[in-house]
């Protein structure tokens, strides 16, 4: 096949670039800790709706399941201190002293969230209070402000009461932290005003900074002294810059809760790891967890509720970040709320896990609830106790896994392609309206273009990091993709910067760099701060009459959106266009700078597209795709045997070299592997 010249030219430019030597982990892990060869089956746990009885039956079901790990303690704060300062420890202890007699180890997660009753009434300023002004009273799980100091320092000395009396058990291996404390509400009190007050005073330092940083010349809106602040509204109306310090202030108070009980972990048991089920991205606050998550976590642990594998496998390792250490999914189901998965899904999915690194599955929730929220979730007993066929395949799970763990397992990935999140992209592109014009201009949701940018990596069963750029050492990748980072903070823009010009590849897509820290359009050409970088200037944008063709190595590409910008360059060499679009203008460039380059497409991140730039890239440096899979089904080699998992609801074959064993299954395969529906299989020669 002809190349044509100009694509010729900027291709070799890619091959005569590598990246810096990567560095090492600055969170190395502790001999005690979960580490190579062992994995973890097991379920969440609430003991506080058993009876004595049931305990110990349920207790012997998990044995017999071979379960080897749950984790306890979360959503109970009243049950170990049912009044202000007086704590019931003794239970409790009995349950772990079970725990330990049945070879069951313990992840003893700190209930923070939600605050018990008698907390509300006696210090009222964890109460929320609505935009509105109004007393919201504690309905459901969450409804709490985390902010408010009393609310803190109950929470630690909580902490310090359960860490002190559990942490030296035999059955503890872990501390967990607050689950899911992402998803607290926010509160609009008129103490969380004057917090709010204080941290902008200490992040701005002047009233004249903070009216440049909120553009406040506009529409009448200038402050005049910071008694004039308030608090924005979360859901609109408002201005896009006062909504982004909105949520970093939340984020920021979320954090500081974690880093409160790290300091409690820290000092009473160091050997124990942390291990919270986080979720820092709740729709109602989330907040900045990969520029932060070293300050509380040592092993990325979330509820994995997955839905289909590309955005799945995403969210998994933006919890992973950067850590050295394995995922853990301290809640695990393969349907939802009310819907448990049918039979295999959970299986498969957990073997899914095993592919992008992941350490240990439980299953949420043992029992089913009778009441409460979550009543409609099929747990692994049902409603009356019964055991249900998903505990059986649950102990099928602890089966594999505990003959998988001598074979690799986890896997201790090392990814040399790393994709670019941002919480505060994530927010500012979806500010409050209803005026604000970035709603009509990103109209494709972030984390869309982040799942079609990581898609072409994932489906090439290439090992991927998910990290915010700003906060990582970026020598250790080969690659960096920056899907739609509308913010360009200085920090990431500098460490672009330098990466690129010590060699490393990035490629950037369209909406990113539009906007700085503060949330203001840059003044400068784009990308904002990284323009010379990338060797062009893009100011236009366009939505097309027809979905956009793109023209790359002679290849004719189909995309599904409208949407292009029209890209300048200046010193970058052109290497596909819009075919079908007026002009024929660029639709990827190239730019050398320093001892690296810098890509830029046009477009948001569409898989085709995306498919042929990384797979023109992977040669010259020196990425190697992993085996090759039909669509849905994804495959990764552990020490010399390859693991493959079928994520469809089709029997899936793959060719093979010659004969393999399974070692799952059983069987031999010549020169051809065929997977049932979510069937899973590790081949070893």
């Amino acid at each position: 096949m002809r190349i044509p010249a100009a694509v010729a030219c900027a291709l070799a430019l890619l091959s005569s670039a590598g990246p810096l030597p990567a560095a090492a982990d600055p969170n190395p892990v502790q001999r005690a800790w979960p580490g190579p060869g062992q994995l973890f089956v097991g379920t969440c746990y609430q003991p506080v709706d058993r009876t004595p009885e049931q305990i110990r039956n349920d207790i012997a079901l998990m044995k017999q399941a071979g379960f080897n790990v749950v984790r306890m303690g979360d959503l109970s704060w009243d049950y170990f201190e049912p009044e202000d300062g007086k704590f019931s420890l003794a239970p409790f202890e009995r349950i772990l002293d079970q725990m330990h007699e049945n070879g069951i180890k313990v992840i003893v997660d700190i209930p923070g969230a939600p605050a018990p009753l008698w907390l509300h009434r006696k210090y009222p300023g964890v109460n929320l209070v609505n935009a509105q002004g109004a007393v919201v009273q504690p309905a459901e799980r969450y409804m709490l402000d985390i902010s408010d100091p009393d609310y803190r320092r109950l929470a630690v000395r909580l902490a310090e009461q359960l860490v002190k009396r559990y942490a030296h058990h035999p059955a503890v291996f872990a501390i967990g932290f607050d689950n899911e404390i992402g998803n607290t509400f926010m509160s609009y009190s008129k103490a969380d005003r004057s917090r709010f007050i204080n941290w902008l005073k200490r992040k701005y330092g002047s009233l004249d900074a903070l009216n440049q940083a909120w553009a406040t010349q506009r529409w009448s809106r200038r402050l005049s002294n910071w008694d004039e602040v308030e608090l924005p509204y979360a859901d609109g109306p408002g201005p896009a810059e006062r909504n982004l310090d909105l949520r970093r202030f939340w984020s920021d108070n979320t954090i500081a809760v974690l880093k409160d009980l790290e300091r409690v972990r820290a000092r009473y048991a160091p050997d124990k790891p942390a291990i919270s089920n986080l979720w820092d991205s709740a729709p109602r606050k989330g907040f900045d967890y990969l520029s932060s998550y070293r300050q509380y976590t040592n092993y990325g642990a979330m509820g994995f509720y997955p839905a289909e594998p590309v955005g799945s496998g995403f969210e998994a390792l933006m919890m992973k970040g950067a850590l050295e250490t394995p995922i853990w999914f301290n809640e695990f189901t393969a349907g939802g709320g009310g819907y448990y998965g049918t039979k295999g899904r959970a299986r498969m999915w957990a073997h899914l896990g095993l592919l992008l690194g992941s350490q240990a599955v439980m299953a949420w929730t043992f029992n089913s609830h009778l009441g409460g929220e979550e009543q409609m979730l099929m747990g692994l007993l049902d409603h009356d106790d019964k055991p249900s066929w998903k505990l059986g395949e649950f102990g099928t799970i602890a089966k594999e896994f505990q003959r998988l763990q001598d074979m690799g397992f986890p896997r201790y990935t090392k990814p040399e392609v790393a994709f670019a999140y941002s919480f505060d992209s994530r927010n500012a592109s979806t500010p409050p309206g209803p005026s604000n014009t970035m709603r009509a201009y990103f109209t494709i949701p972030y984390m869309d273009q982040l799942h079609n940018a990581f898609a072409p990596v994932f489906n090439d069963n290439i090992d991927a990091a998910v990290i915010n750029i700003g906060q990582e050492d970026l020598q250790r990748y080969k690659l960096v993709v920056v899907p739609a980072g509308l913010v360009m903070d200085p920090r990431s823009a500098s460490a672009l910067r330098r990466y690129v010009e010590g060699g490393g590849t990035v490629v950037m897509s369209a909406f990113s760099a539009k906007i700085n820290e503060h949330g203001q359009w840059f003044n400068t050409a784009l990308p904002g701060g990284l323009s010379d970088v990338f060797g062009l200037r893009t100011s236009e944008f366009y939505n097309a009459a027809a979905p956009l063709e793109v023209a790359f190595n002679g290849q004719k590409l189909a995309t599904s959106t409208n949407f292009y910008e029209v890209l300048e360059p200046s010193t970058a060499s052109v290497l596909a266009r819009l075919s079908n679009a007026d002009g024929a203008p660029p639709a990827i460039t190239l730019n050398r700078y320093g001892r690296g380059q810098a890509i830029y497409v046009a477009t948001a991140p569409q898989r085709p597209v995306m498919q042929a730039l990384y797979r023109q890239l992977y040669q010259q440096l020196g990425i190697t795709p992993g085996p090759v899979t039909p669509e849905g089904v994804y495959a990764r080699q552990v020490q010399g045997r390859t693991l493959y998992v079928n994520t469809t609801t089709r029997q899936q074959q793959i060719p093979l070299a010659g004969k393999s064993n399974g070692v799952i299954g059983g069987k031999t395969w010549q020169d051809t592997l065929v997977l049932e529906p979510y069937g899973v299989e590790l081949l070893q020669p």
